[in-house]
């Protein structure tokens, strides 16, 4: 089985596939204070409740956009499975022609998506990640990722807008039924969805006519993308499991 770890600003997402299939999946929060000791007996604990071993493990690979936890989690897998991880970066191969001016500013997480996206769909198309930031892939229709967007992430946006006022509260972020809201809550809600799908449109209009591409498919993932989704009729695709996807294609790649 394959161990495919994507470590996000917010959370960690743990995949295990065997052969090509994802058998259980897992996330808990990206927290710096944690050691390898901390990582890896929660991991362990998830995987025994999953009817997994340590032992069925016998490869791993770790896409991160958090430097700092790289040898907390890489010590982790050497020690609780006796594996020296693959991890995503410069040296391993991916595939993907990367077409910007400086490859390395490109994060790991947005190499893995365009990768998976670029195989299980292909091009030209565009992946939206609804994480802790927005991000926008644009990958052509010959597989290269030529270029993209970064914008605010909406968990980020609400918790800003709540920190930084005196009387809103925090709130579930759901699709309110409309955009003349008559409370506070219904008047956040559709601020932040309507106002994000919105962003969304307009991003994906501009790139749409820069590529002149009418067939431009557009896939979102990330935890806030099935909500987007909803209101962007451009979106026809929500993929869950893009990432892990990306790694484990990566992974089969370099072995």
């Amino acid at each position: 089985m394959i161990l495919c770890i994507d470590i996000g600003n917010t959370n960690i997402k743990y995949g295990i596939f065997d052969g090509e299939k994802l058998v259980a999946s897992f996330r808990v929060s990206s927290r710096i204070s944690r050691t390898a000791d901390e990582y890896g007996s929660v991991l362990v604990n998830l995987l025994n409740d999953d009817g997994i071993k340590k032992t069925d493990i016998d490869g791993i690979i770790i896409s991160s956009v958090i430097p700092t936890l790289n040898y907390t989690m890489t010590h982790m897998c050497e020690y609780f499975f006796n594996i020296a991880p693959l991890m995503v970066g410069p040296g391993i191969k991916t595939g993907l022609n990367v077409q910007v001016e400086n490859p390395k500013e490109v994060g790991a997480d947005r190499i893995v998506n365009s990768v998976s996206a670029f195989h299980k769909y292909g091009g030209p198309i565009v992946v939206i990640d609804f994480g802790t930031a927005t991000t926008f892939n644009v990958i052509d229709k010959n597989g290269a990722l030529i270029g993209g967007v970064i914008a605010p992430g909406i968990k980020t946006s609400l918790e800003s807008l709540v920190h930084s006022t005196a009387q809103l509260p925090m709130i579930e972020l759901v699709s309110p039924k409309k955009a003349i809201a008559k409370n506070t809550e219904t008047n956040m809600q559709a601020g932040i969805i309507f106002g994000f799908a919105g962003l969304v449109e307009k991003i994906i209009s501009k790139i749409r006519e820069e590529l002149n591409a009418d067939d431009l498919k557009i896939v979102a993932t990330g935890g806030m993308g099935k909500i987007i989704a909803k209101e962007v009729k451009d979106i026809k695709t929500v993929d869950r499991t893009l990432t892990l996807d990306g790694l484990k294609m990566i992974y089969r790649l370099n072995k």
